[in-house]
């Protein structure tokens, strides 16, 4: 069960009005990442059998809102779902793209995974390739990893001037706040996995030789700079997390609740956008009319 109040480092609720997932996790002012805890369920005060018996039925109702979303395009509907998922090395984004992507109908779903940019895309200003993935009216785009890549791992390795990266803060939010006044809602999640968390999931990989395939060398590199980590997505979501585009922190230690939050935020937003079925632009009783004389 939710709460409106809680323990920004329990994450445990403190009052009886319940709140939703979106209230409850959204970053805003004052918002420290150190103080959440990883291991945190904001918003909901079950343990894992109950977030997976709450997970029951969620499926069908996201499928449901995203034809209807589908279904309003084809009648003239602009507006569509941009689910943006950012997260530290093994935080579970690809656990998100199965078990909460997964449930919608490819065919409406388009899913960008933003890695190192190309040749071409280094040619361009770094919102170009960003702007190329946007979805198209109708549909639910999916960004594994994002724009925000270009004030993360940009900052943490020095890979442009400072005056540079420290500009695109305000080019983000312009940029975003554009994208939401032509259509489309934009769910933009950080997953907080903590060290030690992530130290035992890379162990797994390690130990386990069909995991093997999941382990890249590289992210040892990369954990060696947690702590500028941690502070590029402080400032991140504390610059970024604006009115039309906030940031959601999803504690995300424990799989099973990173998951029904998430699952949990998207069938909000849906459910806010209350996506309506286009009407006819026949005459519905002169085509049944017609049917009920055919053999």
């Amino acid at each position: 069960m939710a709460k409106k109040s809680r323990d920004k480092k329990s994450g445990t609720g403190k009052g009886t009005e319940q709140a939703t997932f979106t209230q409850a996790l959204r970053a805003g002012e004052g918002f420290d990442l150190a103080a959440l805890s990883p291991r945190a369920t904001p918003g909901f005060d079950g343990d894992k059998a109950g977030g997976e018996k709450a997970m029951e039925g969620l499926a069908d109702r996201l499928s449901e809102l995203q034809e209807r979303l589908y279904a309003e395009s084809r009648g003239g509907g602009t507006r569509s779902v941009l689910l943006v998922i950012q997260g530290m090395d093994t935080s579970g984004k690809g656990g998100i793209m199965r078990h909460v992507v997964g449930s919608f109908d490819p065919q409406g779903v388009d899913i960008t995974a933003f890695k190192a940019p190309s040749d071409e895309e280094k040619r361009h200003p770094f919102l170009w390739r960003i702007r190329n993935a946007l979805p198209s009216p109708g549909d639910i785009g999916v960004f594994d990893r994002s724009h925000y890549e270009d004030v993360l791992i940009v900052r943490v390795h020095d890979l442009v001037p400072r005056s540079q990266w420290s500009r695109r803060y305000a080019q983000i939010n312009d940029f975003e706040a554009s994208v939401v006044e032509s259509g489309t809602t934009i769910v933009k999640v950080m997953l907080h996995v903590s060290s030690d968390e992530q130290k035992a999931r890379l162990a797994e990989r390690l130990d386990r030789p069909d995991k093997h395939w999941k382990y890249n060398p590289g992210d040892l590199d990369e954990r060696a700079h947690w702590a500028d980590y941690q502070e590029a997505y402080q400032v991140a979501i504390e610059k970024c997390s604006t009115d039309v585009a906030p940031w959601f922190v999803v504690p995300a230690d424990r799989k099973w609740y990173a998951r029904l939050a998430v699952t949990n935020l998207v069938l909000e937003h849906l459910e806010a956008l209350d996506p309506q079925w286009p009407e006819a632009d026949f005459d519905v009783e002169a085509e049944q009319r017609r049917l009920s004389q055919m053999p």
